[in-house]
Parts: C-alpha cells; structure tokens; sequence
C-alpha cells in the first residue's frame, strides 16, 4: 500500500518504520495514497479525519467528534461516568474560582489538567496546599481546567485498534512520565516505556471495562470510533481506574508496541476503516521491548537544541531503519539531519532506543547497550526504565531465590540430632532467638544462664559491597545478636566476628570491624576477637560476607519469656531502623532497575540510604522495663517479619491479632507496598518487618507505665487471643 503518515515525532517515526518493515511505500502526501494514518491528536480534533473522508481518502484516525475524549477532558469524565467506568472524583470544567470550590469539597490530594490539549504540558500534580493553588493559578490563566481526586498506584497504558464496533487490545505499556529517576520531577511526555506491563489484568479484561463501553455508545450516537483508543489507567488498591482517553497512538508507547506486531500494520489500520477488523489479523511476538528516550538538556521546560548527535550516521534514515543485530532500533524525534548525513538536536525529546528480547531483561539489556553509543552533550537518559516491573513480577520471597518453607523443613529435619547433644543445662530449644546455657558459676547472678546467637546480615551485604558503603553492616550484626539474646532478658557480655571475602580490603576490613566495636562500645560489650578469611573461587569477586556470635546472660528466674502470656496481654510496637537484615533478596530484586541514588516518592532520602540503614538495638530503650517485672515476653522481628517471630515467644494455646494501620509506615516499605503489587500482603509481612523491629508483650495494666518509660514513641498493634500460635492480620 501507499501510506501517508501525518506527523513527525518519534511516534510517527515508529509507524513509519513498522510500514516499510512490513514492504509498503510511505508517501510525504495524502494525493495518491491507498490510506493515511494520523499521528497526533491535533490534526484529528481539528477535524482531518472528516476532511479526507470527504474526499474519499481512508483515514485511520477518529472524527472530530470522536477525538473529543481527548479534545475535552470534561466530556470524556462525564462520558465515563454516565457508562459506569471507575474513575476518580472530578470537577467538570471550571475556572479558578470553580476548581478552588472543588478541591474545598474534597480533603484529599489533586491532579490539576487543562481541560483542551496542552501538547503534553497540561497536567500538574501538585504537593501541598501552596502548590495546588500555583498549579490552579498557572493552568486556569490558559483556559478551561479540571481538577481530579488524585488517585495512587501504578500506571499503565491500554491502546486498542478500533474500527467503530469491535476493538481489539494491544499488550499492555507503562509509560515513564517523570523527567527523574525513581518517578521524580516535572511531567515530560514520556522518558521511555516497557511492554507487557505486568500489572495483574490481562489486556483483554480492561478492554471490556474501559474501551468497549465508549465504542457501543459512540455508534449508538451516530459517531463511531475509528482509529486506536488510549486508555491511561491507573492500577489502584480499588481496583483499575481511568486517567485519560487519548484518540490517537501514544508517544513512547507506539515505539515499544510496535516492534511486538506480528502482523501488518497497514491491513489492520484499513480493515479498521473499513469497518471489518477481524481480531486474528492481530497478533504480537513472544517476549518483551523496552523504549528508552533521551532528551535535550533542559527539557521539559526549556530544552536546548543544535547539539551534534554522535552514534547516528549512516544507521538512520526515515522511514527507519530495521532492527539490527543488537536487537535494538534507534527511532529519531527531535533531531535533524543535516546534508552531511550528520545529526544534530531540534526538539525536546530527541530519539528513543527499543530494544526487544526474549524477556524484559534482555530487552532493557539490549535497549541501554545501543543508548551507550548515542551521544549529545546534555543529554538526559534515565537509567531505571521499567524498574516497577521488577517488583510487579515478584509473586512471593521464593520467587526471589529465597524460600522460607524450605528453611523451616531442614530445621525440623536437623531437630532431633541436635538435640542429642543437649544435657539438662541447656535451655529453649531449636527455633529460639537464643540458646541458653545454666551456669551457676557467674557469682553476681543466683542462678546465670549464658544465651547466646549467631547470625549474618545475609544479602544486604551485596547491596552495601556494591554502593561501597560496607560499614554499617558491622553495626548490623552486632545490634541483630543484641536483640536475639535480649529477647531473652539477657544483656551482652562479648562478641565473635567472622569477615569473608573473595579478596581482602584493609581499608574494607577496617570499615567493617570499626563499625562493630562502636555497636558493641554503645551496648558495653566487649569485641572479643574475630576471623578474616579470604576465599578467592567462593565469593565472587567484589563481594564479602560477614557473621558473628554474641554471648550474654541472665538470671533464670528472669528468663523471658514468661510463663504466664495470656489472651487479653497488649502488643507493643517499636520502630526499625528499615529492613534491619532481612529481606532483602526481596528488595535487591524489587530495585533492581533503579539507582541507589536517586529518591523515589514517597522517599525523602536517596534509595541506598533507607536500605542501608543500619539495623537497631534496642537495648537501651527496654532495659530499665527488664529490671522489672512488667515484660511478659519479646520478640525480635527477623527473617519470617512480625507472622513467624512473635508466636515465638507464645505458649501453647495463645496466638495473636494484630491491627494493620496501628502504627505509621515508613516511606521504604510505603514504597515496597506500592510497586510490589502483586505480592500477598500476609507474604509481605512474613518477609519483612514493615517498620516494626520488636514487639512487647505486657499485660493491659502495664501499657502505659511501660510506654512512657521507653524514651520513644510506641504503638499498641494487637493483643494475645486464644490459638495455637497462630498470627491475624486485620
């Protein structure tokens, strides 16, 4: 076929690419073509769909009354609500004084949109009451606006060939709209997009709620929808709901859907006009793409052109070029070739990388290996596209290589030989936070028990060997022993260290065994000694492990727990530090794609910072409750979070319920809540201590004598109920 493509963007550029890939002749003209395809939005609600159709020349894009979801953000709101599609709470169209009378009503965050097309540069999400009334201020002086419930969750894009009847979904997107990494700064139109998005809805499902609705009522109305249908939905704790309709293919979404085609563009877009779309001319690759863009410095607000573009000659010429061995395609925006064949900046958003393989990984792999030869001073790439996708691919802690259940069996497997070895000394069994030993020689106790630990700080240590920051996991492993033994009323007397590594560091070393005598000097315990092994061929190279062993005692008649935990006993929480030393198989792979320095909302420090915050003791804060008698038991929040570890330090008969929401969640696992979508919440709980790193258990009468003594805020959480250790989260 002979096809015109209006528009020039990279959107454009990747249709133009799909058509000569699939052998048709792109024309510079609407005369002589077999079709015309309409790239953006303006030309279509200015009505060009009409006018071609009047000359009998077959346009794949809506008539100007069916662009109007996208010409009027009202209208589409007040379709959707008339058809029943969730949404949020909205205005209608107003003025200044309209949406300042709204946001009154509604107590609750807002999205601020100019109800017109805006060329990407019409939404504002503002923080706080002062920017909300700028954000209103700035976009009511441009003319009609809208102001939304602001709604929380992921995004993702639904794009659907339409031919007025039928519609037929593409796979599912997820745009990147911030300018900044970990979705920070202002609204761009895209800084890259991946494809299929796992977002727990399939294409065809959120097609029935979202798309086929508006086609059924706008050919009940005379004016059938031809062309794709955007749906911009948001992935809310309520369900999907709608953000926007857009008339037209989106921009990076076109660059990463489009090299999935496993058909022809041209005869689906003709078939659509025609009014005979049959859904098995539809269908799309195996596997997976991912769209990185780069843009000129200064955008979005003032982007600066004119640069020279280097990586680029003799590799592109429109319509575009076929994938190449790298499996990645360079799509041109915002640039200009100059007759040297040469490249230089024109626009803000300058050229996308797609790259595509057999799984998202290696299309992201393949798309960040061609932007690293593509070159223009200023250049802004953000280095996490498709970083949620990690996390929403995360179904369970045993996804991520870690199995809680299998480490539960080798413990009941190995029970009974361990035990063998035990004598009548020997107190709490395997299981406990500590194992505790009779020894009656200490003279300043009645009776003293040694209860001692051993542990590791377990995969964090890959994460602070790889942001270079190794000492705080020092502190780590000394603070974790303190509190297993303390869960046991005892109090440190030494400690043991073990450093491990594929090649030793003395500056590495030194960071590390610093930070531990520094935890044991705040605890008055004393750094025994320790063992530094290098071990080339078992580590890999850059990385370390590290363990130790704690020993502290207490008299047995002040062993905890106690005897006497009952139904009606209160749960007191107090505060982590952050994932403390567990977990984090879980979080490495949840922020695979994002760097350790950039500060995702709702963060307010950069992400290596939160998660490697050091791991707290919470000896300081308990000791003058332990020298009385209002403690009833402990529980230290470790591997297996708050469901595993406070049933043990139950008797039989006694479980617990504890109350979600009764203390306030830290920013980190905020964050983990967010883009772990599709992990169980019980799951997340099991794996994590999701900001509570140790639970007390005291009868009602001592709650607040006991709170008020801790020197810090603290939170009833739940109670102990009658069960067999069995954990309720309500």
């Amino acid at each position: 076929m002979r096809v015109q493509v209006v528009g020039s963007g990279g959107r454009e550029s990747a249709i133009r690419w799909r058509l000569a890939a699939d052998g048709h002749i792109v024309l510079d003209a609407a005369d002589g073509a077999d079709l015309v395809i309409v790239g953006p939005e303006d030309p279509l609600v200015a009505g060009m769909a009409d006018e071609l159709a009047a000359r009998g020349i077959a346009c794949f894009g809506p008539s100007a009354a069916a662009a109007r979801l996208e010409g009027s953000k009202s209208y589409a709101r007040s379709m959707a609500a008339a058809l029943g599609i969730p949404g949020p709470r909205v205005s209608g169209a107003v003025d200044a004084v309209g949406a300042r009378a709204f946001v009154a009503t509604l107590d609750a965050p807002v999205v601020v949109k100019l109800d017109g097309l805006a060329a990407g540069k019409g939404v504002i999400v503002p923080e706080g009451v002062a920017e909300t009334e700028a954000a209103i201020a700035s976009l009511a002086a441009r003319g009609p606006i809208v102001v939304e419930e602001r709604m929380s969750g992921p995004e993702c894009t639904l794009l659907a060939f339409c031919d007025g009847k039928i519609a037929v979904p593409m796979p599912l997107s997820q745009d990147h709209k911030r300018i900044g990494e970990g979705d920070s700064g202002p609204n761009t139109g895209g800084m890259g997009a991946y494809a299929p998005a796992p977002v727990g809805y399939t294409p065809e499902e959120l097609c029935a709620t979202f798309v086929q609705p508006v086609l059924d009522h706008l050919a009940a109305v005379g004016t059938p929808y031809v062309g794709v249908l955007y749906a911009g939905l948001m992935i809310t704790s309520d369900g999907p709901r709608l953000v926007e309709y857009n008339c037209r293919f989106g921009d990076p979404e076109t660059q990463v859907i489009l090299p999935l085609l496993d058909g022809d563009l041209a005869a689906i877009a003709l078939a659509c006009v025609g009014g005979r779309l049959d859904p098995a001319m539809v269908r799309w690759h195996a596997g997976a793409a991912c769209t990185v863009v780069a843009a000129a410095p200064g955008y979005p607000e003032a982007p600066v052109t004119g640069q020279p573009i280097t990586g680029l000659t003799g590799l592109f010429g429109l319509p575009g070029p076929r994938v190449d061995s790298s499996n990645a395609t360079v799509f041109i925006a915002g640039a200009t070739e100059r007759a040297d064949g040469s490249w230089v900046t024109s626009g803000g958003r300058v050229l996308a990388v797609t790259g595509v393989g057999a799984d998202l990984g290696a299309a992201r792999t393949a798309a960040y290996a061609r932007m690293a030869t593509v070159g223009f001073e200023g250049m802004q790439v953000r280095r996490d596209i498709a970083w949620r996708a990690m996390g929403a691919a995360i179904t369970s802690y045993a996804s991520t290589g870690v199995d809680i259940d299998e480490g539960n069996r080798a413990v009941s497997q190995l029970k009974a030989a361990v035990e063998r070895t035990h004598t009548a000394d020997v107190l709490g069994g395997i299981g406990a936070f500590g194992g505790g030993l009779d020894v009656t020689r200490l003279k300043d106790f009645d009776r003293p028990v040694l209860v001692a630990s051993t542990d590791g700080v377990g995969t964090k240590v890959e994460l602070a060997a790889r942001a270079g920051r190794p000492g705080g996991v020092g502190a780590d492993i000394v603070n974790h022993c303190i509190d297993d033994v303390l869960v046991q009323g005892a109090e440190p007397l030494f400690f043991l260290d073990y450093i491990a590594a594929s090649r030793l560091d003395a500056d590495h070393v030194a960071a590390v065994v610093t930070s531990m005598a520094a935890a044991c000097e705040a605890a008055g315990c004393v750094l025994l000694g320790g063992e530094t092994a290098e071990m080339p061929g078992v580590y890999t190279e850059g990385s370390f492990d590290i363990a130790g062993t704690l020993v502290g005692v207490v008299d047995r008649g002040r062993m905890l727990p106690r005897s006497d935990v009952q139904p009606g006993d209160v749960l007191i929480g107090l505060a982590s530090s952050g994932p403390h030393t567990n977990g984090y198989s879980l979080l490495r792979k949840l922020f695979a794609w994002i760097p350790l320095d950039a500060t995702p909302a709702p963060l307010t420090r950069p992400l290596g910072d939160a998660l490697l915050e050091p791991h707290r003791s919470y000896l300081e804060v308990l000791r003058p409750a332990l020298a009385g008698e209002r403690i009833k038991a402990l529980a230290h929040i470790t591997g297996g979070g708050l469901i595993e570890n406070i049933p043990r330090a139950l008797p039989t008969g006694c479980g617990v319920d504890i109350r979600l929401g009764s203390w306030p969640m830290p920013p980190l696992f905020q964050l983990v809540e967010q883009i772990a979508v599709n992990v169980d919440r019980v799951e997340l709980y099991r794996t994590l201590n999701m900001g509570i790193g140790m639970v007390v258990i005291a009868a009602p009468g001592d709650v607040a004598e006991l709170q008020a003594g801790f020197g810090e805020e603290s939170w009833i959480i739940g109670e102990v109920v009658a069960g067999d250790r069995v954990v309720t989260l309500r």
